[in-house]
């Protein structure tokens, strides 16, 4: 994938209509109050930038999931409220997508206004990519602005399908993922190391297969790496295994072996007989029978911690272990504040890991957090992101 895309500073948007989809996909209590506004927050860059411009601004985003269907609870109104208060001026919040209403308020719209549509996803055309939907979409605006980098692994009509009949380019959102992840991927800083954590070999062997050789070292912790130590031949007690990726974890040790990649695996282990927030824990180097691992132990934490502070690049994706327990968290934390410490590059792949270092307090120190789950792990895959193919390359 072509990373060297337009952006929103290479668009003439004065007096346009542009088209802005954005990742307004927030959490809200039970009363529809918005409980995190961070993906609001990340997304003035990009509106602000377009107001200066003169521009005229259609936002668009997704809430939930609705399933093709109006449903109260996942309407866009407390973002466009929110947003208003942000930006000092008033959003106007539309009462559908496509209808009469948004395409009365959307041609109204002057020289530094802007609406927001309603919910993208009432309608089951969007993520079926419907190239009438699309199209419609695409007649409100005469320019497309993809920002919601968390969606852009996804071929959906407001993320890549208006793009078929609109000059399209990414906001800064997307401009810095696409930058920074990018030059990690394809020009490191070497010794470049890869940590991979969280509860599955199956989200990660596309992951370790891409980053192989490109890496100096992988660093495997979380539930994954019991797989990795049972086709090793080690007991991991009753620890979270996928039997039938056993062969798949034996053959990516083999190749990394003959690449001379280093792949290290947990010496030491935090276990406990159950899972759950009452589990006891218990360090061990071996792990009984009757007993899982929920954490990197000591020794691991060590050995971890060593390797990226002395890191070109470091790029994290999946906890080291059951990290929402306090009892099982100091190897998440620990590798968090490692990365922080660094003086490489330290870029967080979104997703559990992301919410890690804000809850430990190490955000402020990485280079780069990811605002995409999804579909960082398939950047760091390789895989063409349907999101940012479609816009137009510099």
């Amino acid at each position: 994938m072509n990373y060297n895309k337009m952006t929103v500073e290479d668009l003439a948007a004065k007096g346009k209509r542009v088209l802005v989809r954005c990742d307004f996909n927030v959490p809200q209590d039970e009363n529809g109050n918005i409980t995190d506004e961070k993906r609001i927050i990340e997304s003035l860059p990009t509106i602000k930038s377009l107001l200066n411009q003169g521009a005229r601004i259609i936002l668009c985003s997704h809430l939930g999931r609705p399933k093709g269907e109006f449903k109260p609870k996942y309407t866009l109104k407390p973002v466009a409220d929110r947003l208003s208060e942000l930006l000092g001026l008033n959003v106007v919040m539309c009462s559908d997508v496509i209808g009469d209403d948004a395409k009365a308020k959307t041609a109204a719209l002057q020289d530094g206004e802007i609406c927001l549509l309603e919910n993208v996803r009432f309608h089951a055309e969007e993520e079926k990519n419907d190239a009438d939907f699309a199209k419609s979409l695409a007649l409100l605006a005469e320019l497309y602005v993809n920002d919601a980098f968390g969606t852009s692994h996804r071929a959906h009509a407001s993320t890549a399908g208006v793009a078929n009949y609109l000059p399209a380019v990414c906001g800064y959102l997307i401009k810095k993922e696409i930058t920074v992840m990018g030059k990690a991927l394809e020009n490191p800083r070497h010794p470049f190391v890869a940590v991979l954590g969280g509860a599955k070999v199956s989200d990660k062997i596309a992951v370790i297969e891409h980053l192989v050789d490109k890496v100096d070292t992988v660093l495997i912790g979380g539930a994954m790496a019991y797989t990795f130590k049972k086709a090793c031949g080690r007991p991991i007690g009753i620890s979270r295994c996928e039997e039938d990726k056993l062969e798949i974890a034996k053959n990516l040790l083999l190749r990394a072996v003959g690449l001379g990649v280093n792949i290290l695996l947990p010496s030491d282990h935090i276990v406990s007989d159950h899972y759950g927030p009452d589990a006891k824990a218990h360090y061990t180097k071996h792990i009984p029978d009757d007993m899982m691992g929920m954490d990197i132990g000591h020794n691991t934490i060590e050995r971890f911690s060593r390797v990226i502070l002395r890191a070109g690049t470091i790029v994290w994706n999946g906890p080291m272990g059951v990290f929402e327990f306090p009892d099982f968290s100091e190897g998440t934390k620990t590798i968090a504040r490692a990365m922080a410490k660094s003086v490489g590059t330290s870029i967080v792949g979104g997703g559990d890991s992301a919410a890690a270092v804000e809850k430990f307090g190490y955000a402020g120190w990485m280079d780069h957090i990811s605002t995409g789950g999804g579909a960082s792990l398939e950047f760091m895959e390789g895989l063409e992101l349907p999101g940012i193919a479609c816009l137009n390359d510099k």
